[in-house]
């Protein structure tokens, strides 16, 4: 840490003493700069405000200093959000720094205007004298102006600073002297002080030069009384901070504005949002159209962030003409997130024809480069009152029905449905505490039990894991699954299942010896691609003492027809080791026959929507049915490959009748038996 530091404080006062005049040598300023730049490096460092009062503190109050400062940061700190909040904080700590000491000096110099001009009241030619040499020879400008608010007198500093000779401004009055950017309480507490209630009043302020320049100044103003105490003049010392304000404004504007599309960013976004909420009126509406770009990481990753970064600052300019010329504050967001707020809207009319002017402009092709490009957007529009509304809440509900609108196919808006987000909200809880939940042993095993056509006799256990949730009770598959798949939680969580069902199963085989009973699991297809897999189930069966051939893997058709490469070696390996392989929810993918030959699958699950129409009457009076005819064709396919087939979802004895006549091997579903627990099985082990 103390070497990088000298090495950042070396190229620190490298870069100042290169743009700017130092009041030092290098060496010397080289080693004031080792303490800040050691602060600046440790991450656990609160504050850097105090950085920037050291520069001040050595005179080093040029312009240049900051900009030459910040460059160094730029090329020896880490980017990301704590550079972006050192900038700021080393540019608050010398801004107040230069401002106290600039009125540090104004006040000391205006008490000895004051003090000059009093004396010169009492005794006339030695005061003068003093208050003369003061007045003429000071570097900031002075003033001073009768009780009616009129100049009697200003400096040459002052008359310079203003582009005036100095017999032009005697007789001006201050109140005529405004400026746009003047607040309303500047004038009224320069009234106050005219009427005797205020002493002094001190605030930044713009001037027109007599050319229609702007001059920004720190303005101290000062009352003098008489001997009755009733007020004479007006002192004003007037410093000219014009640099110093346009830096600020840039680095207000940097700290407001994004640096690749040049729009508002996150922070002033909210900012005005919050304000138009906060001063909203009665019957005042609001809107916004929350907008992500549909497979921007693929550009991203196929053509590379230098395209990435060019597409989104074209994207940004189409959008903030579509926004301003409807009087509209377009605003990214971060990454390829845009929004644009609608301040007065009227109604959600105006909110969805905005939303389909923006994805028309996005519509058309972009050239990056010699690369032809079309974008598409999803975009989540939310239009409510105004008064009363939340800022945060605003963006979280744009945000959830930008998803929606996402998920709904891409390329198109999506208008705020409470129900809908109420349950993408409830949806995205439960998302996030799938890994707490799996650390806390919150998931457990029910077994539904599969038996042989026609005797009934029990073959195999199908483990059905249920999530025991502390607020919302048990949970079954289909709530959890599909969540535990999108943020990957859905490898360890099947790790978990395939060791809880091999050990159950393990002590089944302990108390029935006789018994030839599997355990099937089911296996998700990001399981598949795990390294680790067969190793995984190796030391699975080795410590809980299961026989391989009593274990079944189950894959989706979809799953296992996508699986090649070293997916397909690892299920070979598995069977290679006698662990038995099923297909589940077979018909419903697109099977390459040819492909479903050369897996190493022993049985094939035919779903329950094939199931349902078994054992009823056809409309044309057929008793086999649509249904029947597509699993009599499976069971024969798969008998014609030497698989085994097992049949979902039975609920009726009419189904199993049927099933048993086609020659189905199995079955499983209600009708047969419920899912159960582990210690509610000996029952059908005994049977």
């Amino acid at each position: 840490m103390e070497e990088r530091g000298a090495e950042l404080a070396r190229a620190w006062a490298a870069a100042i003493a290169e743009r700017v005049f130092v009041p030092m040598g290098v060496h010397e300023l080289e080693r004031l700069l080792r303490g800040p730049a050691g602060r600046l490096l440790d991450p656990a460092e609160p504050d850097a405000r105090g950085v920037g009062e050291v520069l001040v503190k050595a005179h080093l109050t040029d312009p240049g200093v900051l900009e030459a400062t910040f460059a160094v940061f730029d090329t020896h700190l880490p980017a990301g959000p704590r550079l972006t909040a050192l900038r700021g904080e080393v540019a608050s700590g010398y801004a107040r720094a230069l401002r106290e000491t600039t009125l540090a000096e104004q006040e000391r110099l205006a008490q000895a205007i004051i003090s000059a001009q009093a004396q010169t009241e009492r005794a006339a030619r030695q005061s003068e004298a003093r208050f003369r040499a003061i007045f003429a020879k000071a570097a900031v400008g002075i003033g001073i102006s009768d009780e009616h608010g009129r100049i009697v007198q200003v400096n040459q500093a002052l008359a310079d600073m203003l582009g005036y000779r100095q017999d032009e401004m005697y007789g001006m009055r201050v109140p005529d002297m405004t400026h746009p950017s003047d607040p309303p309480e500047m004038w009224r507490l320069y009234e106050k002080m005219a009427r005797g209630e205020l002493d002094h009043v001190r605030m930044e302020k713009a001037y027109y030069r007599k050319d229609g320049a702007v001059v920004w100044t720190d303005l101290t103003v000062s009352q003098v009384r008489d001997e009755q105490g009733r007020p004479q003049f007006n002192v004003a010392m007037i410093d000219d901070v014009t640099d110093r304000h346009h830096l600020q404004e840039r680095l207000r504007h940097q700290a407001t504005h994004d640096p690749l599309t040049r729009l508002p960013n996150r922070t002033l976004f909210t900012d005005r949002l919050a304000e138009v909420i906060a001063t909203a009126a009665a019957g005042d509406r609001i809107g916004v159209c929350y907008l992500d770009l549909d497979g921007f990481k693929r550009i991203n990753d196929t053509l590379g962030h230098d395209i990435g970064d060019r597409l989104l600052t074209m994207v940004a300019e189409r959008l903030g003409e579509c926004a301003t010329e409807r009087g509209h504050l377009a605003a990214r967001m971060g990454g390829d997130e845009f929004v644009i707020l609608v301040e007065h809207s009227t109604g959600p009319e105006q909110l969805t024809e905005l939303a389909e002017a923006a994805l028309a402009t996005l519509d058309k092709p972009v050239a990056v480069g010699r690369h032809r490009l079309r974008v598409t957007a999803s975009i989540g529009v939310v239009e409510r009152p105004a008064a009363g509304a939340d800022p945060a809440e605003i963006l979280k509900a744009a945000d959830v029905t930008l998803y929606r609108a996402k998920a709904a196919g891409r390329g198109r808006w999506a208008l705020y449905d409470p129900y809908a987000v109420a349950a993408e909200v409830a949806r995205y809880e439960l998302s996030a505490a799938l890994p707490d939940a799996l650390d806390r042993g919150e998931f457990s095993l029910v077994y539904q039990p599969i038996v042989a056509l026609p005797d009934g006799k029990l073959q195999g256990l199908e483990a059905l894991v249920r999530w025991n949730h502390p607020r919302l009770g048990t949970l079954t598959p289909d709530r959890f699954i599909g969540l535990a798949e999108e943020t990957g939680v859905i490898v360890p969580l099947g790790r978990e299942v395939l060791w809880q069902a091999c050990r159950e199963a393990a002590s089944w085989h302990e108390r029935f010896p006789g018994s030839d009973v599997f355990v099937s699991v089911n296996l998700a297809a990001a399981q598949t691609h795990e390294v680790s897999l067969v190793g995984d189930v190796r030391q699975v069966l080795a410590e809980t003492g299961l026989p391989a051939a009593r274990l079944q893997l189950e894959l989706t058709e979809s799953a296992l027809m996508t699986t090649s490469g070293t997916p397909l070696q690892a299920l070979h390996s598995l069977a290679d080791h006698g662990v038995r392989v099923a297909i589940d929810d077979f018909g419903t993918g697109y099977s390459s026959l040819a492909y479903l030959r050369s897996l190493p699958v022993h049985t094939l699950k035919l779903p329950r929507q094939f199931i349902e129409g078994l054992g009823t009457r056809a409309s044309d009076g057929d008793t086999r049915g649509v249904d029947e005819r597509i699993v009599d064709a499976l069971i024969r396919l798969a008998h014609a490959i030497d698989l085994a087939v097992t049949a979902e979802g039975v609920e009726n004895q009419a189904q199993a009748d049927r099933l048993a006549a086609l020659g189905c091997d199995s079955a499983q579903g209600w009708h047969i038996a419920k899912p159960c627990c582990p210690d509610e099985l000996d029952e059908h082990f005994a049977r």
